[in-house]
């Protein structure tokens, strides 16, 4: 069974290959790109939800996750070794205050290893952070066109992260993340006769930035139990603020553009001299990020929790990103969600081990484009699906999100999105006691 999600995950993915921007919104054409959720499918179908731990899924979202308490299936002897890999396939309307478009993206998510050492628990894997991916023309009053912009790439996390349990409610943990990658985008400036046709010969700038640097995450998870049922989960995350690199380069480019394609053939080309304006390297800053969440429920039944995120987005700053009509202040998020299991023993009813999850979020970007605030808002639906060896708790897990970002004021574009995410969540035992010699 297992094999055959497997098969159906890697077709998932490689079936809009071609699409692997990872996003087709036109806000990444600003700063870095726009911001990669950091979690799993299954953070995700609960609003973004984090703070929420337990001894068989992932949570990429506090390095405080990796340990915690031996499972009662493995007679209290240890914790599972859990694997856990996630894609994305978004489809998004774009409206303006003159037209619409359709767009579609599918993209790879994220990839983790966890496993435990006693008190101890590590974890390592690979995520995108951000993701750049645009096609954008600009008008003037004649609606002629006069630019024509495209974009991407994006920058990618490599991370490690170390918890360790203090007692049985009270674990604490840190990450840190190899930042890497790049981000290329050009800019075509159309130039007309008397007669308002294009000339034969257009002009290009293309940059490209490769970006690399380590930053660090620190977590913490209290989950006590206030009564026999009923139990209290708390979490804190702290990401301090962290420069990285960014090695620059631009070209400027006589170029001919192919009226059937549009594909552009460069005739000449000149390197821009970046190093005598400073700009050949520059240092780019990764803002500072605090979450702190509360949640209630009973354990391995239901729970239902809120989170607050804030990211001192107005931190960031690299000049061979500033543009003169965008600005960035700090963003923040709103996530309240929860999940709900029938009965994760019964074993002879498959529906009632089934995962129900729900959440809604409401989050400010923190990017501001000619005054106006980029705004986003989802509501999110899941499940997950028990597979396997019903001791290991594995499971397919399936989400999806309904939502918008950014509005048609101020020529600015409002994107309405649906998003369906689906991961593996897998467990296995490598490690067990020897009982009898």
């Amino acid at each position: 069974m297992i094999k055959k999600l497997c098969l159906v995950f890697i077709a998932f993915l490689a079936l809009n290959a071609h699409a692997q921007e990872g996003t087709t919104s036109p806000y990444s054409f600003y700063g870095i790109g726009s911001l990669k959720f950091k979690g799993t499918t299954e953070n995700r179908s609960m609003g973004g939800l984090s703070i929420y731990t337990d001894s068989i899924h992932v949570n990429l979202r506090n390095p405080a996750s990796y340990a915690g308490n031996d499972l009662k299936s493995f007679d209290n002897e240890g914790r599972a070794m859990k694997f856990s890999v996630g894609g994305s396939h978004t489809s998004t309307s774009l409206e303006t205050s003159s037209g619409s478009a359709q767009a579609n993206s599918t993209t790879f998510d994220y990839l983790a290893l966890s496993f435990p050492m006693g008190k101890l628990g590590m974890g390592f894997g690979v995520m995108p952070y951000t993701s750049v991916g645009y096609k954008l023309e600009s008008t003037n009053n004649q609606d002629v066109l006069t630019h024509r912009y495209r974009g991407e790439g994006g920058v990618n996390k490599a991370f490690m992260s170390l918890g360790y349990q203090i007692t049985n409610d009270l674990s604490i943990g840190v990450n840190a993340s190899y930042n890497f990658g790049n981000i290329q985008n050009s800019a075509v400036a159309f130039v007309y006769d008397d007669e308002g046709d294009p000339l034969q010969y257009q002009s290009r700038e293309s940059n490209r930035s490769d970006l690399s640097g380590i930053n660090y995450e620190f977590g913490l998870s209290y989950k006590p139990m206030i009564s026999d049922k009923l139990q209290l989960t708390s979490a804190l995350t702290y990401t301090p603020k962290a420069n990285i690199t960014s090695r620059n380069e631009r070209i400027f480019a006589t170029i001919i553009t192919s009226e059937s394609t549009g594909q552009e053939f460069p005739i000449n080309e000149l390197d821009a001299d970046l190093e005598s304006e400073g700009l050949d390297k520059t240092t780019l800053t990764l803002p500072t990020k605090i979450a702190l969440g509360m949640g209630i429920g009973a354990p391995r039944k239901w729970f239902v929790g809120a989170e607050y995120t804030m990211l001192k987005t107005s931190e960031f700053s690299n000049a061979i990103f500033s543009l003169d009509n965008a600005s960035f202040e700090d963003a923040t998020t709103i996530a309240v969600g929860g999940f709900y299991i029938p009965q994760y023993t019964s074993f002879n009813n498959y529906w009632k081990r089934v995962v129900y999850r729900a959440g809604v979020r409401f989050e400010n970007t923190g990017l501001k484009i000619n005054n106006e605030s980029i705004n986003e808002f989802g509501i999110s639906f899941g499940v997950g699906l028990p597979v396997g060896n019903v001791r290991l708790f594995s499971n397919a897990n399936f989400g999806f999100e309904f939502g918008k970002r950014g509005t048609v004021d101020q020529n600015l574009v409002q994107e309405n999105f649906v998003n369906f995410q689906l991961s593996l969540s897998l467990n296995d035992r490598w490690f067990v006691k020897r009982k009898y010699n």
